[in-house]
């Protein structure tokens, strides 16, 4: 009988074991593995930083490979939540992994939250918390490290892709302890999304991600391509609205100036490629900054920049190449303030940092590596405003550009190409400038058309003040040429060539309130102007309408003289015994200049002197005429010739010839004036003489002759019908004569001429010209006065007489009967009397009481009869000695009388002098006789 078989255990069998794997592996999934995680987790995080880490639930599905926790929080040692979220999903890819690739189909972090604190000592806080709770282990990790790196070196990389892996709704509060003032950033929402990332190399090519991330109103965008092996990256930045705190913030440590105000926009794509050699590409990058305000320091109430808008396109950089390119920049609106403090401090330098001892000097060494190359597309500035103040000046000076425009060409590391420009700016105060053409940066030259027009010269009147003593009531500069420098040598070269106007000067002293200097018009045309060696030459230099008035103080002191500030005494010789012309003793080559001609239409000098009482005031106007040949260059002969009219009616004339300025050629100029009212002087006349002038007319001819700065004049002056007025009480006026000084001078046609030379160093503050000269004329009139015969030494010369002879006439003695050649001296006399109406002559007969009385006696003797022996004449003598023989007693005085009457009737029936201007005075018995024994009697002479 066949033998039955029992069923076979084993499909029974393994059923049962896979159930129960299956329920043990349910079982481990469903509720081991969530256990063991809610409990390790936090542990974790407590042993390996010191954490506290809280789990709302964790869910694991071992059949859809599924993890799902939620509601994590940890918080550091200090209590504050340091990491978190709400939600993290995992799900993983089940047959991937029987090809060795972990595949996560999925991961998604929600509302994860990230606190990162950066602490004073620039640690993060996560790497403090990690070494905190492991502080025995630090001593291992060098070892631990350098077997990790090996294990890595010799291990590959293991296959992980990640299908989509998304954080929603992030955030990340960023702590910044590191600088005196903590900051913090809260950047939310933080959004990632990654998808198809592989960490081995895929024919698919890379993943795509993108990140957007905000922090208040400012956002980043970053989107593109990623792949790992090999690591690979394109894609986009942008970083939109960054407010200035944020950024004053990081960059506080560099900046040493304060952001105040603006926001930042970044946008660029890129590549990014790792291996040898690392590559990275930028491309169509963009910056664009709105609203700027950047302040020098926190203490300034107004920005030292600011501009609406700065624009930056086009900027591309290769790290491989060494290349950078950027296309145009944009400024809009800028605003720049820079103030000089009265220290010669610029504020924008002051507050810069200091160079260390090793920056700048020397070149950077050469390591073989290319030079990094670098262009910029061109520049634009627009409707710009730049404002300068200079507190070095005792008044500060303010300048300020408006409507400020510039354009610069293409720029690049190839320094030697030129770059074309084009610049113009107006004026705050008035006037604009302008300038184009190009310039090389290194080495240096420069190509500039450049003009201005109407710029007002009050602006500069500070750094006038700072050499002169004068004030800019008005005046406009205009200028318009070629402007070429070439540094490519040393010193640097150049040249300017063009025109240029100062038109409506008004200088006067800060504290007048009248003109003291100016003109309508000064045009120089053209201007040549070299800069090394230097060099000015000017075709014609046109002065129309110029003015200068000088004024002489109550204190003696003229205007002029208050335009030049004290300077400290050096101990230096004057320019002009330093050098002899362009060349400078050291031989080094000086300033050259030459003017061809300058031409003077209707000018005016007035010319005020309030010393004098009443005050005196005179003006010199319609002055025309040209000055040609002036330099500084021997040999040159200049010419001289203007005209002009001194005090309404007199005219003037300057001729002459002009050498090289600065050098010992001489310089011979010659003045004509005539009919010129002297009346006009009157008030110099009062101060000198003591009388007002009535009437009179002046003629001059001066011809002076300048070498160097030594002055030999010769003042040629006639005073035609001069009359003295009334007296005027002066402390200055001279103690003598001067009716008869003048009388003495004066011919009978009324001229007075005289010729007053003088001499000396113009260069002496001492030396005045006009002083001297009415310090000679007075000085002439006391010579006159005290010796008035000899005034009259030009008649007394022509008929063979010393000047002393005219003043007196010798008698014979004891007679009527004029000495020998006696007659002649009378007419002489008689002739200057003729010549001078106005002189009037007094004759005092006189007798010796001696010689006419023993001459007397003679003739008496001889008349009688008496014997003249010379024994008898030696009794007579002593007897008329001793009172024996006295003569009568009126003999001397009819002598004495009769002698007199001789003299006038001489003059007047003889030589027709003018009986008024023969005077007769009572006889002298005190005469003197000379040599021969002959007895002088003297004349005086008076005015009317």
């Amino acid at each position: 009988m066949a033998r039955s078989h029992s069923p076979s255990r084993l499909p029974r069998n393994l059923a049962i074991v896979a159930v129960v794997l299956f329920g043990l592996y349910a079982l481990a999934g469903f509720l081991a593995l969530p256990w063991w995680l809610e409990k390790t987790l936090p542990e974790q995080l407590n042993q390996q930083m010191g954490w506290q880490a809280e789990l709302s639930e964790v869910q694991v599905n071992p059949f859809t490979l599924t993890l799902d926790i939620t509601g994590l929080s940890a918080d550091d040692r200090a209590g504050e939540k340091v990491v978190g979220f709400d939600r993290l999903f995992v799900n993983l890819g089940f047959f991937p992994l029987f090809r060795g690739i972990v595949h996560f189909q999925d991961i998604r972090l929600q509302e994860p939250h990230i606190r990162l604190d950066l602490l004073d000592d620039y640690r993060i806080n996560f790497a403090r918390d990690w070494q905190a709770s492991r502080p025995d282990e630090l001593a291992q990790e060098p070892v631990a490290a350098a077997e990790a790196e090996a294990g890595d070196e010799a291990g590959a990389i293991p296959k992980l892709y990640f299908q989509h892996l998304a954080i929603d709704g992030g955030e990340l509060l960023f702590r910044d302890f590191s600088q005196a003032e903590p900051a913090e950033f809260r950047i939310t929402p933080l959004d990632l999304s990654i998808n198809e990332l592989a960490t081995w190399p895929r024919e698919t090519g890379g993943s795509q991600y993108s990140v957007i991330a905000a922090l208040g109103d400012q956002t980043i965008e970053w989107d593109g391509e990623l792949s790992i092996a090999p690591l690979y990256s394109e894609g986009r930045l942008k970083v939109a609205d960054l407010r200035h705190d944020t950024l004053a913030h990081f960059l506080s440590p560099f900046l040493p100036w304060q952001l105040r105000d603006g926001t930042v926009a970044i946008e660029s794509y890129y590549q990014l490629a790792g291996g040898e050699p690392f590559e990275l590409i930028t491309s169509q990058g963009k910056l664009t900054v709105q609203n700027l305000a950047l302040a020098l320091d926190a203490g300034d109430e107004e920005p030292g920049l600011t501009t609406s808008g700065i624009q930056v396109d086009g900027i591309g950089f290769d790290l491989t190449a060494r290349e950078v390119r950027v296309g145009m920049i944009t400024l809009d609106q800028p605003f720049v303030a820079a103030v000089r403090n009265n220290e010669g401090q610029i504020d924008w330098l002051a507050t810069m940092p200091e160079a260390t001892a090793d920056e700048g000097q020397g070149e950077p060494p050469d390591t073989g590596v290319p030079a990094f190359r670098w262009s910029v597309q061109g520049f634009e500035l627009a409707d710009g405003r730049v404002r300068w103040r200079d507190q070095v000046p005792q008044q500060a000076a303010e300048l300020e550009l408006v409507d400020l425009d510039i354009t610069l060409g293409g720029l690049s590391d190839r320094l030697d190409e030129p770059v074309s420009y084009r610049l113009s700016s107006a004026l705050a105060s008035g006037g604009r400038v302008a300038a184009n053409g190009q310039l090389t940066p290194a080495p240096f030259t420069l190509e500039a058309a450049v003009s201005g027009s109407d710029l007002v010269l009050a602006v500069i009147e500070p750094y006038l003040q700072q050499a002169a003593n004068l004030a800019l009531a008005s005046g406009e500069l205009s200028f318009d040429g070629n402007l070429d420098l070439d540094s490519q040598d040393d010193p640097m070269t150049g040249t300017f060539s063009g025109t240029g106007e100062v038109a409506n000067l008004d200088l006067r002293l800060p504290d007048g309130d009248a003109s003291m200097l100016g003109w309508r018009t000064l045009r120089l045309a053209p201007i040549e102007f070299n800069v090394y060696p230097p060099r000015l030459e000017i075709g014609t230099v046109t002065l129309a309408r110029p003015s200068l008035n000088v004024v002489r103080s109550f204190d003696g002191v003229h205007n002029l003289a208050r335009i030049v500030r004290g300077q400290p005494d050096t101990g230096s010789e004057p320019a002009s015994a330093q050098s002899t012309g362009p060349e400078a003793s050291s031989g080094e080559t000086e300033f050259v200049f030459r003017i061809n001609q300058l031409v003077v239409e209707d000018g005016a000098v007035g010319y005020s002197d309030r010393t004098l009482e009443p005050p005196f005031s005179t003006n010199f106007d319609h002055l025309t005429g040209a000055v040609s040949g002036i330099s500084n260059v021997p040999p040159q002969q200049g010419r001289v010739n203007l005209k002009g009219r001194l005090a309404g009616v007199a005219p003037v004339t300057f001729e002459g010839t002009l050498g090289a300025l600065g050098t010992e050629d001489t310089s011979d100029i010659r003045l004509a004036m005539e009919d010129l009212a002297l009346p006009v002087l009157s008030p110099y006349f009062g101060r000198y003489l003591g009388y007002a002038v009535d009437s009179g007319k002046l003629k001059m001819n001066l011809d002076y002759a300048f070498t160097g700065t030594r002055l030999k004049a010769s003042n040629r002056v006639v005073l035609d019908r001069m009359e003295l007025g009334q007296a005027v009480p002066s402390d200055e006026a001279i103690s003598a004569p001067v009716k008869l000084g003048l009388a003495l001078l004066t011919d009978r046609r009324g001229l007075i001429e005289v010729d007053l030379p003088v001499q000396g160093d113009i260069a002496d503050p001492e030396f005045r010209v006009g002083q001297i000269v009415m310090r000679a004329f007075v000085n002439l009139l006391v010579k006159a006065a005290a010796s008035p015969f000899s005034m009259l030494g030009s008649l007394a010369d022509l008929a063979g007489f010393s000047n002393e002879d005219l003043g007196e006439v010798s008698f014979v003695p004891g007679s009527v009967e004029l000495a020998e050649g006696e007659a002649a001296k009378l007419s002489a006399l008689a002739q200057a009397l003729r010549e001078r109406p106005e002189l009037v002559l007094n004759v005092r007969g006189g007798v010796n009481p001696e010689a006419d009385a023993l001459a007397l006696l003679r003739a008496r003797m001889e008349a009688r009869g008496e014997e003249l022996t010379d024994e008898a004449w030696a009794q007579a003598q002593q007897a008329w000695r001793e009172g024996e023989r006295p003569l009568p007693p009126e003999a001397l005085g009819q002598l004495a009388t009769n002698r007199g009457l001789a003299v006038r009737r001489l003059l007047q029936e003889t030589h027709e002098v003018d009986p008024a201007q023969l005077f007769t005075l009572e006889p002298s018995r005190q005469a003197i006789t000379d040599e021969q024994g002959l007895v002088t009697v003297q004349f005086t002479l008076d005015v009317r």
